[in-house]
């Protein structure tokens, strides 16, 4: 199909003598429509080979060498020119025969010498209208073909993007699927690894504190220092290996999610550390904490990493003063989490304290295994604790991040939901805040 770009009617007039083709112009005249003359069949092709965008041929019938016929005839050979409309002008009134001849070659209309003017005028005004709507709906087709080939065009990127994504996420499933090996594979390493360096390590201070008691007095305080930093280094391995097997078993623990009760967790875990709060003076503000399914153990760890943590790293001269809080709130309340608009609910456990702090950037570092912000002279530790309670709370489903700045406390938040696949959610207690003093 021709890309039509121009809606100026062109006509186009053959005859073999310049007066008739001067009487035709004359007729258009008042028209804005653009004439071509060619005074020969020959001529017409001519025209024609260079031009093939007009909207009707006037062509006399009666011309040397080729007459209107055998013009026409050559003229509808080609493919471009078939569109075009030829009305053809003879003086002589032909019998039904020769006319239908003309028909056949591709005609549309006679019109017959001498010329009426207005008849002329409104036949060629009824191609013209034709022309004009014809060429409107090939612009119109135009536009819908490019529609739809960009249709197509999207709908293959389209099924190509599909494709792409399918692959990627079974690449996805299958890498994750590699690396849940590859994390259960080195849990089980290190936790065999770690087991198996006790009995060595356990020998180490054995003899070690055997040879330190054998010798006591008698060797000179440099060798005894050598001897008590081989001990401290043993005391830091085996906090150290302790640490990497709880790290290992919260991995790969197959315990059961259960309804406990937050509040007794808790009271366990500040008998544990009963000498320590005294000893600091330490003052703890606790809230009402709810009964949730969780893992009563690893619960337990967590809370007694985070009040360590709090009772460690403390301003000189300050009283240290730790804050645990809890309250429910809906599943649009957790940040980052995947699954948004869900009748689920969690409980916010929030634990504040007012020690050093640290800088809000290394807020995502603090959970990394072994990064340690402070020194170990300052503050001991292996740098797993808090990694240990980052591990827990992601097996409980929950998500737990960390704020602070510099000698202004640090304050963890942990999501933890009230329902596991384990274990059906239980009636919980309004948080009513109670200060103790211990």
């Amino acid at each position: 199909m021709e890309n039509i770009t121009s809606e100026k009617i062109k006509l186009l007039v053959v005859d073999d003598r310049e007066d008739n083709i001067f009487s035709i112009e004359t007729i258009f005249e008042r028209d804005d429509y653009i004439i071509r003359k060619a005074t020969s069949g020959r001529n017409a092709l001519k025209v024609l080979l260079k031009e093939f965008d007009f909207t009707l041929i006037l062509m006399d019938v009666q011309m040397p060498e080729l007459n209107g016929f055998e013009t026409a005839n050559l003229i509808y050979e080609r493919e471009k020119l078939r569109h075009i409309p030829i009305i053809f002008i003879t003086a002589n009134n032909y019998d039904d025969d020769f006319i239908f001849r003309g028909y056949q070659m591709g005609a549309v209309d006679y019109i017959y010498k001498p010329i009426n003017p207005e008849l002329l005028r409104a036949k060629v005004g009824v191609f013209v209208e034709l022309y004009k709507k014809n060429h409107q709906l090939i612009l119109q087709e135009q536009k819908l073909m490019v529609i739809n080939k960009n249709l197509e065009k999207e709908i293959k990127e389209r099924i190509t993007s599909e494709e792409k994504i399918k692959k990627l996420n079974m690449q996805l499933v299958e890498n994750i699927n590699r690396l849940r090996q590859t994390n259960e594979e080195l849990d089980r390493f290190a936790y065999i690894a770690s087991h198996d360096l006790q009995e060595p390590l356990r020998k180490i201070r054995t003899f070690g504190d055997r040879l330190s008691a054998k010798i006591k007095g008698i060797i000179p305080d440099d060798s005894k220092h050598y001897l008590e930093s081989m001990l401290n280094a043993s005391e830091r391995m085996q906090a150290l290996i302790n640490d990497i097997l709880t790290f290992s078993r919260f991995s790969s623990s197959a315990e059961s999610f259960r309804p406990t009760n937050l509040n007794q967790v808790l009271k366990e875990v500040l008998s544990d550390l009963e000498i320590t709060i005294e000893q600091k003076k330490a003052v703890l503000c606790i809230g009402e904490l709810p009964t949730l399914p969780v893992i009563p153990g690893q619960i337990r760890q967590l809370f007694q990493n985070l009040i360590t943590n709090g009772l460690k790293f403390t301003k000189e001269g300050v009283i240290p003063n730790i804050t645990i809080h809890a309250e429910k709130v809906s599943i649009d309340e957790v940040p980052h989490f995947s699954i948004k608009n869900s009748k689920e609910d969690f409980c916010r456990i929030t634990i504040k304290d007012n020690g050093i702090g640290f800088e809000q950037k290394f807020s995502d570092e603090i959970f990394i295994l072994f990064k340690r912000l402070n020194t170990y002279t300052k503050y001991p530790g292996t740098g797993m604790g808090l990694s240990i309670v980052k591990k827990i709370v992601e097996k409980h489903n929950g998500i737990i991040s960390a704020s602070s700045k510099v000698n202004e406390g640090a304050t963890f938040t942990i999501y933890l939901p009230y329902q596991q696949k384990e274990t059906p959610p239980e009636n919980t207690a309004r948080p009513a805040f109670q200060t103790v003093q211990v």
